[in-house]
């Protein structure tokens, strides 16, 4: 087996309203912008926690691929709004804090208050503006 030193850069994650996914990320979860690139109307954001710099969450437009077919973008904007087709797991130190800003906030909807799981984590859950299911666990 190889020693790789591999990290995790960029994740993906949609959006339909870019001012809504910044009230999301930077105001509610406190992220940094990193970077704001519009392109014949599309904004892709790139946000990501003020002390990691090397950890970056990329909104992007559904469905910019141009070898996307229309009716495949009919189905993620489908699959957005039911809050299937992107997600994310954030972790954070109080989990019930964390969910208490954003319910304050008035962001986001929620899918699971904070919750001891049967399988050793507390987390929540809720959509971020354009559905994306972002889970949120507590670490020790």
């Amino acid at each position: 087996m190889t020693d790789m030193d591999i990290t995790l850069h960029a994740s993906f994650l949609p959006h339909n309203d870019p001012e809504a996914a910044l009230a999301f990320y930077r105001d509610a979860l406190g992220f940094e912008v990193r970077n704001d690139v519009g392109y014949e109307g599309m904004r892709w954001i790139t946000v990501g926690p003020v002390d990691q710099p090397g950890t970056s969450l990329v909104l992007t437009p559904p469905g910019a691929d141009p070898g996307i077919t229309d009716d495949e973008r009919r189905v993620i904007a489908e699959m957005m709004a039911k809050g299937t087709y992107g997600g994310t797991v954030l972790a954070t130190a109080d989990v019930d804090a964390t969910f208490e800003t954003l319910q304050a906030a008035d962001v986001v909807e929620v899918v699971q208050e904070p919750t001891d799981q049967p399988y050793g984590v507390r987390d929540c859950a809720v959509r971020d503006p354009s559905g994306n299911m972002i889970r949120i666990q507590q670490v020790k």
